[in-house]
């Protein structure tokens, strides 16, 4: 299996800079490219990615058709800061709202996927203090010069300050610790992939829109073994971004996270067959914290839900306007 491994690694592994701009342009064709960026309290950040991504991308060169934020229930700025960055703005909550409310990242990739109309949909989280456009155009190379390709994640390094001093790739402790063990374990196929959970990534509608997305912080890791099984590993491919920046969780924030995807690998292994339990995992997680000289248990519900494939919503198969006439407030 390592074998496979390593022969996808070295076909399938590229750089940004192997992709340059111009010629992402010229091999676009009749693409339609759309960038989304979910996000959520993220005012400090979102206005210069977008800033950047439409200057770039939309103004000097014409690749990008569509440059959409979901606003995932912000208590700040946000939606405002983006707008003024020549974004269009959506609500989450505005999006399917007869299909119910459920919080989370996956949630707001889904309904994005569902307002969105370009054939590539490319993902950038809306967090990044180093934010480059060559995020954009490294994550579309592969999906325009090979259409055998049907799913492209970002990869990269990431440091990690203490306070005091950084550590060059001390970041990712979910991944490291909690999912590359369980890609190890149960799809080992995936164990080539450096950020397994990276934020950015890129896809083909077609393929994208008729798979599930879990609404939490496990719907990477869902993306990822659902579209091994439906297009296998010669269609995923990873780019090497460089470098990325972000505000990083406490611990506490991190062990929710390790919740959500191990429960996310639970029910794919429930999925394919591969795991037959009576009693179904709890779905909350009991965090003990500090509170004077004593302490007091807080509990937090990382219980999956999933949103299922888009093409399977009427509303959507039938290629009706699913954008809000209206941004709510």
């Amino acid at each position: 299996m390592f074998t496979e491994v390593g022969r996808w690694l070295d076909a399938r592994t590229s750089r940004a800079g192997d992709w340059l701009p111009e010629a992402v342009l010229a091999a676009k064709g009749d693409h339609r490219v759309s960038v989304v960026l979910p996000a959520r309290d993220e005012e400090r950040t979102v206005g210069e990615i977008v800033g950047r991504i439409r200057r770039d991308l939309r103004e000097r060169l014409p690749l990008i058709d569509e440059l959409v934020v979901i606003d995932s229930c912000s208590t700040d700025a946000t939606a405002r800061v983006a707008a003024d960055a020549g974004a269009q703005v959506v609500h989450q909550n505005a999006v399917l709202r007869g299909y119910g409310l459920l919080p989370g990242k996956g949630d707001a990739l889904w309904k994005a996927l569902a307002v969105t109309t370009g054939d590539l949909v490319v993902f950038i989280d809306a967090d990044l203090r180093n934010f480059g456009t060559h995020f954009v155009t490294g994550l579309l190379g592969p999906l325009l010069s090979d259409p055998s390709v049907a799913y492209v994640k970002g990869c990269y390094d990431r440091p990690l300050a203490d306070g005091t001093a950084a550590q060059p790739h001390g970041g990712g402790r979910v991944t490291e610790l909690v999912a590359r063990p369980l890609i190890n374990l149960h799809w080992p196929a995936l164990a080539g992939f450096i950020q397994p959970l990276a934020g950015e990534y890129a896809g083909r509608r077609a393929v994208l829109e008729e798979i599930s997305f879990v609404t939490g912080y496990g719907v990477e890791l869902g993306l990822l073994v659902d579209l091994l099984g439906r297009v296998g590993l010669d269609s995923l491919a990873q780019v090497d971004l460089g470098v990325r920046v972000h505000s990083h969780q406490p611990i506490e924030a991190l062990g929710r996270m390790a919740g959500h995807i191990m429960l996310t690998a639970w029910s794919r292994l429930e999925r394919e067959g591969r795991l037959v339990t009576a009693d179904p995992p709890n779905g909350r997680i009991a965090q003990v914290r500090r509170l004077g000289n004593g302490r007091r248990l807080h509990v937090s519900d990382v219980g999956v839900h999933e949103r299922p494939p888009l093409i399977t919503i009427p509303e959507y198969a039938s290629g009706a306007r699913l954008m809000p006439e209206r941004r709510q407030p």
